[in-house]
C-alpha cells in the first residue's frame, strides 16, 4: 500500500475499536456481526479474536471472501477481502488485551479461542472533514439551495 489513497484507508481505519465483519452462511445468507479490531497498524490486513467453534469461523471456512465496515462520525471505510483462522500461540499472545479477556476469560492459550486473518484486496472510503457536524451543515445547505449534498471524498482503492 503505497499510493495516497491507500495511505487515507489506514488513516480512516487507524482509531476505529470495532467493525462490522460479514461473512456468507452456507445457504449464501450474508451475515455480519460486530468485532472488536485488534491493535495493529493496518497494512492491509485486520485481526481479530473468534471462538474456534463459532458461525463465523464456519462460515470464513466455507467461504473466505468477506467484508469488514468501520466508520464513525463522517468517515467510513468498507473493506473485501478474503479471511482465515489463525491458530498461532506466540501471536493471539502479541495481541491479547484486556477487552479481549474480557470475552475469553481463559487467556490466549485457550485452544477455543483463534485469530481471524482479514487481508483485503480492495477498500472503499468515504471521508466527511468535519464529521457529523459538517455533515450536517452541508445537508442544510443543500436543502436551502436545491443543490446536491457535498458528500466529502469518496474513493475506491486496491490494495
Amino acid at each position: 500500500m503505497t499510493d495516497d489513497r491507500a495511505r487515507k484507508v489506514t488513516e480512516l481505519i487507524k482509531g476505529e475499536r470495532f467493525a462490522f465483519l460479514t461473512t456468507t452462511a452456507p445457504d449464501g445468507t450474508l451475515t455480519s456481526r460486530p468485532m472488536a479490531l485488534q491493535e495493529v497498524e493496518f497494512d492491509g490486513e485486520l485481526w481479530f479474536f473468534a471462538e474456534r467453534d463459532s458461525r463465523k469461523v464456519s462460515h470464513l471456512v466455507a467461504h473466505p471472501q468477506v467484508n469488514v465496515a468501520a466508520g464513525s462520525g463522517g468517515s467510513w471505510v468498507s473493506l473485501t477481502g478474503h479471511a482465515h483462522v489463525v491458530d498461532d500461540p506466540a501471536r493471539k499472545r502479541e495481541l491479547w488485551n484486556s477487552a479481549v479477556e474480557a470475552w475469553f476469560p481463559q487467556g490466549p492459550d485457550d485452544r477455543g479461542v483463534v485469530l481471524l486473518k482479514v487481508e483485503g484486496d480492495s477498500a472503499e472510503y468515504w471521508d466527511s472533514p468535519g464529521g457529523r457536524l459538517a455533515t450536517l451543515i452541508s445537508y442544510a445547505k443543500a436543502k436551502a439551495t436545491g443543490q446536491r449534498i457535498d458528500a466529502g471524498e469518496n474513493e475506491t482503492v486496491d490494495l
